[in-house]
């Protein structure tokens, strides 16, 4: 994988996934095309935040990489995933996407989305034939979603929550709910009740709780404890579980070689995550994953500087 995230190279991975495992990614949007500029996001700000949906990738770039990085891979993906850097939805293709990949390969395949355009019937229906979606909700009230996502101005959520609910009635396969949660941002009581209120409406099969683990966009973005979201999960009863990567047990399943090139990248000079990306040709999905890694083995460390996360070698003992 030799192409920058702006590139139109849209296949990438297979990365570690603590919520699908081994996961082919496909990336159908520019680097930071979003409809919400969320606090807590890893890739960090939003650089294009829009509701406007456009044809960034056709289903036949993603066909052929598609089939050409599935024959180049020794071992099968656990998942087939629409990620990637961007919010998916937003390619006005993305219904002929899935429905080109599964003619290509039986393996499942999975959304990772923001849900925030699930109210609109064409979207709805552009995912049908997926096995898997897994929408985010990180408030259910006007001015928490406000705080924690900071969406386009032509979102509201309530509608966003409606389109939730349509969207369990039409849709025959697995919905995982993720919520995020960021300390004294949505983890109120009455924001809690409200999510417990939302989540039975919704009805997903699934509810994922997590907190940021990597370095957020915004450095107030502060996670929760093990314990606080252990606190949360048994308001939301026997689907909801815990997926914040607190001891991340994948080390054999990174690439040593990738971990050493990034190594030796920032060894010559602090570097973000979309810097090393462009010097080493992988996507910034991929990098985020190696960073993380390595900050938990400690051989790493990142700080903030002018709101943007850099990554050093940590110090020696």
């Amino acid at each position: 994988m030799n192409e920058k995230p702006n590139d139109p190279k849209c296949v990438f991975g297979p990365v570690p996934s603590r919520r699908l495992g081994r996961s082919l990614g496909i990336d159908l949007v520019p680097y930071k095309t979003c409809t919400f500029d969320c606090i807590y996001c890893d890739l960090g700000r939003t650089t294009d935040k829009t509701v406007s949906r456009q044809v960034y990738t056709s289903s036949e770039e993603v066909g052929k990489e598609l089939e050409l990085s599935l024959s180049l891979l020794e071992k099968k993906p656990d998942f087939i995933t629409l990620s990637g850097s961007g919010e998916p939805t937003l390619n006005q293709h993305i219904g002929e996407v899935i429905h080109t990949i599964k003619k290509i390969t039986s393996l499942p395949l999975a959304v990772l989305t923001n849900g925030s355009l699930l109210f609109i019937e064409e979207v709805r229906n552009e995912l049908l034939e997926a096995d898997l979606v897994l929408p985010s909700l990180d408030a259910v009230t006007p001015f928490v979603f406000e705080a924690i996502n900071r969406p386009h101005p032509d979102l509201n959520i309530e509608e966003i929550v409606a389109g939730f609910i349509q969207f369990r009635k039409q849709f025959r396969g697995q919905i995982w709910l993720e919520i995020l949660f960021c300390r004294g941002i949505n983890d109120g009581k009455e924001e809690i009740k409200k999510f417990e209120e939302t989540i039975e409406r919704i009805q997903p099969d699934r509810v994922q709780l997590n907190t940021p683990m990597r370095p957020p966009a915004e450095e107030f973005a502060f996670p929760l404890t093990p314990t606080q979201l252990e606190e949360i999960g048994k308001k939301f009863g026997d689907k909801a579980e815990i997926v914040s990567e607190f001891d991340a047990p994948m080390g054999d399943r990174f690439d040593s070689d990738k971990n050493t090139e990034i190594i030796n990248l920032i060894r010559r000079r602090p570097c973000t995550a979309e810097d090393i990306s462009k010097a080493l040709g992988l996507h910034i999905d991929e990098v985020v994953k190696y960073l993380n890694h390595l900050q938990i083995t400690g051989a790493i460390r990142h700080r903030m500087h002018e709101h943007r996360c850099y990554y050093e070698r940590a110090l020696t003992r």
